[in-house]
């Protein structure tokens, strides 16, 4: 029988289990309570930490360049759940400014593309207009909450156009959360806030009663059309 500690049982860091597998049953139980592994090496490491920094997908930010970008000069296309392995492969290979190596292991990429198989998890691609993939995002949906996992950019603002279609299509299934799971500096710019475990812990409750979303492909490309045709 799989079961996690309660969330709020979490120490100060967030820590609430160590060990087990990433299993396709047991990562779907981790998301259904808010938990999500963060390691380097063995033991997995099970966080549920605090204070939460998420987005609002009604309050996300978007400048008035990133506007003019993505509704005036559309320099690139957008689709998802086209390159999941390419965009994972991408976030784990891309350097980040104070980070030594990468916590996407070869497992990590290993079980996410299998919940990617199995609707699960689920990946917003940019590509360059010589078909390059320039930036993305994937992360796992759970009831109706988008639980961010990485994203990267091979050219400026191309993650940020990932992350702003993302959450107006969200909005468009009232989803109204995307965990970000850490806070940075790059999450708040872009309209993230802090709660505190409670109040996330209170958000995934109710979650726990909303079927998940079918956020496929082809709905995003009919949503996509319409979305441009009344902007």
């Amino acid at each position: 029988m799989l079961y996690f500690p309660h969330p709020l049982s979490c120490d100060d860091e967030g820590l609430v289990a160590i060990g087990g597998n990433l299993g396709p049953q047991r990562l779907e139980l981790a998301y259904s309570f808010g938990i999500f592994p963060w390691y380097n090496q063995a033991p997995i490491l099970w966080w549920f930490t605090h204070p939460r920094c998420i987005i609002y997908t009604d309050q996300i930010k978007v400048s008035k360049s990133m506007r003019s970008l993505i509704y005036n000069k559309r320099p690139w296309k957008v689709t998802m759940d086209q390159a999941f392995e390419k965009v994972i492969e991408a976030c784990r290979n891309i350097k980040r400014d104070g980070q030594k190596g990468t916590w996407i292991t070869k497992e990590i990429k290993k079980s996410y593309t299998t919940l990617h198989h199995a609707g699960m998890a689920h990946s917003v691609e940019i590509w360059s207009d010589e078909g390059e993939l320039i930036g993305g995002l994937y992360g796992v949906i759970k009831g109706k909450i988008f639980f961010g996992e990485s994203m990267f950019a091979k050219k400026a603002n191309a993650s940020k156009y990932a992350l702003i279609h993302l959450a107006k299509y969200l909005i468009h299934y009232g989803c109204e959360v995307i965990d970000c799971q850490q806070d940075t500096d790059h999450m708040r710019s872009m309209g993230a806030v802090l709660i505190s475990k409670e109040s996330f812990w209170d958000i995934i409750k109710l979650n726990t009663l909303e079927d998940d979303l079918d956020i496929s492909s082809t709905n995003f490309d009919y949503w996509l059309i319409d979305h441009y045709n009344n902007h």
